[in-house]
């Protein structure tokens, strides 16, 4: 059965400590959600993200909650690197398990599946590959003569992220974004922010329900009106490109960012 909460009792329902599956962005978790979680002061996270980070994966880090970080990516788009990230790879303050976003997917459908590992191609000879010890090399069962790459399964404690709509029963529409779709379905609980909350099932169209996650997966939903700014979010707003570079700007230093976090809290 799917809670319907405020976004701040959302914020409170994610421990530190926990696996923290996290969207790309235009679904992203919503950045006012996660200003609510460095108010909280939350710790030792350990961040996998489906399959790239950006602005809100940066903010965890500046705000120091973030103990391990497993991605293809962290990047602004178009406003350049993520300042926070960078900062704290070149300090070791975070532990990276870098991949790519075949692997990092294919370790989700293998959670998704319930089964421990997946398969991959394109891997063998990298230096990817050297650096993760969770991976290994194996044969390919149907043929001695090939090498092939398992991925070990990654399941989420939590995935957070945002969403135009949900429906009263938990159901919650993502649409074409599938990425977002098999986070959920590999997470042990999906907590969504969305936009607006409607009183009919999404399920009843036919040609809406492929693109609906059913409440089975949803575990709480939280009404947050324009949450994905500046982020933005698919289908519905754009992002705000001037906001996030603002913020680029802002978290090139450790006390840029930190005034950048307090103007965002005073604004939410």
């Amino acid at each position: 059965m799917t809670d319907f909460v405020t976004p701040r009792e959302m914020a409170e329902m994610i421990p530190s400590g926990c696996k923290l599956g996290l969207a790309p962005d235009d679904y992203a978790a919503a950045p006012g959600l996660v200003r609510m979680l460095i108010d909280r002061g939350i710790r030792d996270l350990h961040v996998v993200c489906a399959p790239i980070g950006g602005m809100q994966v940066d903010m965890l880090i500046g705000a120091g909650a973030v103990a391990t970080l497993e991605t293809s990516a962290v990047s602004l788009g178009e406003a350049g690197g993520a300042p926070c990230f960078s900062r704290a790879v070149r300090d070791g303050s975070i532990r990276l398990r870098d991949a790519t976003c075949p692997a990092v997917f294919a370790g989700l459908t293998a959670a998704e599946k319930g089964v421990p590992f997946m398969p991959i191609r394109g891997i063998i000879g990298s230096d990817v590959l050297e650096k993760r010890d969770d991976w290994k090399v194996t044969s390919n069962p149907f043929d001695d003569a090939e090498k092939i790459v398992v991925v070990s399964a990654i399941q989420p404690d939590i995935a957070l992220f945002h969403a135009p709509e949900a429906d009263r029963f938990g159901n919650v529409r993502l649409g074409r974004r599938r990425e977002t779709m098999l986070l959920a379905h590999a997470s042990k609980k999906a907590f969504v922010t969305v936009e607006r909350i409607s009183e009919v099932s999404l399920l009843d169209d036919e040609n809406m329900a492929a693109g609906v996650l059913p409440a089975i997966y949803v575990s709480a939903v939280a009404q947050l009106e324009k949450g994905g700014w500046p982020t933005g979010l698919y289908a519905e707003y754009p992002r705000d490109g001037q906001e996030i570079e603002k913020y680029a700007r802002a978290a090139r230093s450790p006390e840029g960012f930190q005034a950048y976090v307090r103007d965002l809290g005073s604004a939410a």
